[in-house]
C-alpha cells in the first residue's frame, strides 16, 4: 500500500480486535513519532495496552470497543498548536494505515488516565488518535464536492484539483469539512482557511497534510499567513 492508497482507504474505526500491537509495528510507530517530534517540536506520545481511557460513558456512547492503544497529541502552548497537531497527527495516522493499522481521531470520548502519558505545565493536550487492528475498516462518509470548498476549481491546474480531492478525504470533526482552499493569485501559491466549528483548527492541519499528499509539495507553496512551521532546527 502506498501513501495515496492509504489516504483513500483510511476511514475512522471505533471497534478494534483484542490484539496488542505487533512488536515490529510498535517499533516502527515509535520511530516515526520520535522523528515527527524532532521535526515539529511537539511531544506526541504512544500509549499501549491501556484500556481505561476508552471505558468511560462517553466512549461507550461513541461506540468505541477494545481501544487499548492511542496516540496523544501534545505540544507547548502556542497560537497554532491545534493546527500543527492536526498536521503531524495525520501524517502518523496515514503511516499507521500503511502499517496495517486503523485509527480514529478523538476529541472528547476518552478520559485522561494519570501516569499514562505526560503533559508539562507549558504544554496542552489537543486530541488523541485511537490506533490498533480494526474489527472493520470503517465506512466511507459523505463528502462535499470540490466546488464547495474552492470557488474556481474548474480553471485550476491538475495538481491543485488533485490536492483538493485528497483534502476532501481528510477526517474532520462531525464531518463538518469547514474549510476553503484557493489559489492565492499566484500560480503555485495556495491559501487555506478554516471555518468556525469544533476542532476546526485541528481539522485545518489534517486537511493541509492531505492536500500536500495529493498536490505534491514540490508543486506549490502555502501562502505565508497560512503556513505552519513544521520543522525545528536540527
Amino acid at each position: 500500500m502506498d501513501i495515496f492508497e492509504a489516504v483513500r482507504q483510511r476511514h475512522s474505526v471505533r471497534q478494534y480486535l483484542d490484539k496488542p500491537l505487533e512488536e515490529n509495528v510498535k517499533s516502527d510507530l515509535l520511530d516515526l513519532i520520535k522523528e515527527c517530534n524532532r521535526k515539529s517540536g511537539l511531544n506526541i506520545q504512544l500509549v499501549c495496552d491501556e484500556p481505561k481511557a476508552f471505558q468511560s460513558k462517553l466512549a461507550k456512547y461513541g461506540h468505541f470497543e477494545n481501544v487499548t492503544n492511542y496516540i496523544v497529541l501534545v505540544g507547548k502552548k502556542q497560537p497554532r498548536l491545534d493546527e500543527k497537531c492536526g498536521y503531524w497527527g495525520q501524517k502518523i495516522a496515514i503511516a499507521a494505515q500503511m502499517m496495517g493499522l486503523n485509527t480514529c481521531w478523538v476529541a472528547l470520548s476518552y478520559k485522561k488516565i494519570p501516569g499514562a502519558f505526560t503533559v508539562e505545565k507549558d504544554e496542552k493536550l489537543t486530541v488523541v488518535i485511537a490506533v490498533g487492528y480494526g474489527a472493520n475498516q470503517g465506512k466511507e462518509r459523505k463528502s462535499k464536492k470540490p466546488e464547495h470548498v474552492c470557488y474556481d476549481i474548474q480553471s485550476a491546474p491538475l495538481w491543485f484539483k488533485r490536492g483538493v480531492d485528497f483534502a476532501l478525504l481528510a477526517p474532520t470533526a462531525t464531518n463538518q469539512q469547514k474549510f476553503t482552499i484557493n489559489l492565492d493569485g499566484i500560480s503555485n501559491r495556495v491559501k487555506i482557511k478554516a471555518g468556525i466549528g469544533p476542532q476546526s483548527k485541528v481539522d485545518l492541519g489534517i486537511v493541509k497534510y492531505n492536500f500536500e499528499v495529493g498536490a505534491g509539495k514540490e508543486n506549490f507553496e502555502w501562502a505565508v499567513k497560512n503556513t505552519v512551521e513544521i520543522r525545528i532546527t536540527d
